[in-house]
Formats: C-alpha cells, structure tokens, sequence
C-alpha cells in the first residue's frame, strides 16, 4: 500500500488496479472500506471498457471479442513508476494476456496527487499499436455516507449545479442503456434517491451544464465534490440492497456503457476515446473533501 499524506489529507493506494483503498480528512475516513457483506471494492479503476458488454462480446476486424466487466485494468497489479509524499504514479502494459481480450499494444498510467483537500486522480492512456485504439477509462470511487453521528443514509444526497431534474438513460432488464431518457426532478439541486429507488440499477447521465457532482449531507454539511471536466457521462450507483449500504459511488466516464442503440463495435459507442498511434491521451479529474 502507497501512502500519501499532506498533513490534511492521508490517501492509502493499492498497486492492485491502481485503486484508492482508503481516504482520511483530519483522521475521518472517506472511502468506503469493501465490506464484503455488501460491496468488497473500494474504487476499481475502469478500463478499456465502462460497464458489462451486451452477452460479455464486442466487433473487431468482423471477430466477436470477449471482454469482461468494466475491463480487466481493476484486478491488474501495476507498477510504481514515481513517488513521493504528495504523489504516486502507476504503470501497466498491454502481455499476451490482455491482447486476448483487447488486441492492442498501450500503456496505461494512473497518477495521484494530494493538493490541499484535493485528490487529483490523472490517467494517461498511449497508443503503441500501428491503428486507431478505441478505449474507455473511469472512476467507481465509492464515497461513506453516515459519517457522523447520528446520520443515516437518507441525510445523504448528490448535488448539481445549474439544473432542477436529471435525465436518465433507461435500462433494461438485463442493465443495457435504453431510450427514451426520463425525467428525474431534484430536490433544490439535489438527488436524494438511491437508483433503485427510481427503478434503475445505476444513473447514468450526460450533457451536465457543470460537470460537477457533490455528495453531501443535509443534516452536517460535510460532503466531496467531484470536478470531472474531461468525463462527459456520470453514473451515480450503490448496491441494490434491502438495508443500507452507506455509501454511494460518484463515477466520471468517458463513455457510455453497452447501450440497445448502438452497435456491436467499441467505435459504435457513444463517446468512445480513440487514441492514434503514439498518442497519449490524459484525462484527470478531482476529488475535494470538506
């Protein structure tokens, strides 16, 4: 485990998909910390794709490609490149084992920074293929709600800036993105319900006037802010539970998961990254805590 701290924030990364385990504001943790009763991961790093795929396939060159959910980039064990206190970088690479699934040659890098009450999570995605790379890459940091005493989830909502309701893709039954979108009012800005409670298994929005994201408690104040400039789409999830989960996942994607109406090939996909080759793609966004 790498530990970062800046006297303010202290962040403990696993070189095990690169993945945020745990987040401490003046000793208080943040992160949800995988109880496997409920949910065993903290905040695994999406890549090459976002989501399950439509019967676990995609086209290429005419061949249907197995892949699995949200890619294979959260189970990875990466390298430390550089580190020092306030930053660690880690680095994965296309073997025979990912070209089964994903026939390109790329590097990966995924970069943490400490910068006040801020963590800054970088990627850095390079095509060493000789053709186009389509990829995907983003967040499924999972937030603790019921931080303090006394709260209970429900005192937890995810507030936006510059709308009163969301439009959702709808989803059906086997969590395939659908149209037509929906109509979900906020509450002053805010969402104050699960996705199941709505009837989908994650919310997944565009076209945000501000991308922008907060989790925060109506009852204490405290919340995260999520600024992911560089990520068009935004999936808001928990685990669809009978009881509390006490977390909810803030997810910054640059793409839209497996959708009804799009085609079978990653380049059909609403909002597919495509890198040349020798290119370098870096895509960042920000968690700030309060």
């Amino acid at each position: 485990m790498d530990i970062l701290n800046n006297g303010s924030l202290t962040a403990a990364i696993s070189s095990k998909g690169a993945e945020l385990n745990s987040l401490k504001l003046d000793g208080m943790e943040r992160i949800w910390q995988a109880d496997p009763a409920i949910w065993d991961r903290h905040a695994p790093l999406l890549f090459p794709v976002i989501g399950r795929l439509s019967g676990q396939v995609y086209e290429l060159d005419g061949e249907m490609v197995t892949m699995p959910r949200h890619g294979f980039c959260r189970d990875r064990v990466f390298t430390v490149v550089e580190k020092d206190a306030l930053h660690v970088r880690y680095h994965t690479e296309d073997d025979e084992e990912t070209r089964a699934v994903y026939p390109f040659s790329f590097v990966l890098e995924v970069e943490f920074a400490l910068e006040g009450n801020t963590l800054v999570k970088r990627h850095f995605i390079t095509n060493r293929s000789d053709r186009e790379m389509p990829f995907e890459v983003g967040g499924h940091e999972a937030y603790n709600t019921t931080l303090l005493p006394g709260e209970v989830m429900s005192d937890y909502g995810i507030q936006f800036e510059g709308i009163d309701h969301l439009e959702p893709y709808a989803m059906d039954e086997s969590g395939m993105m659908d149209l037509p979108k929906g109509n979900l009012p906020l509450e002053n800005g805010c969402l104050t319900k699960r996705p199941m409670e709505v009837g989908l298994d994650t919310v997944v929005v565009d076209q945000l006037p501000v991308r922008k994201a907060s989790l925060v408690s109506r009852k204490s104040g405290t919340h995260v802010t999520v600024e992911f400039e560089d990520f068009p789409y935004l999936g808001i999830w928990t685990m669809d539970k009978d009881v509390d989960t006490n977390y909810l996942c803030i997810e910054p994607w640059t793409t839209l998961p497996d959708a009804n109406f799009v085609g079978r090939k990653l380049t059909d996909k609403a909002g597919i990254c495509i890198a040349q080759p020798g290119e370098t793609k870096q895509l960042t966004y920000r968690m700030t805590f309060q």
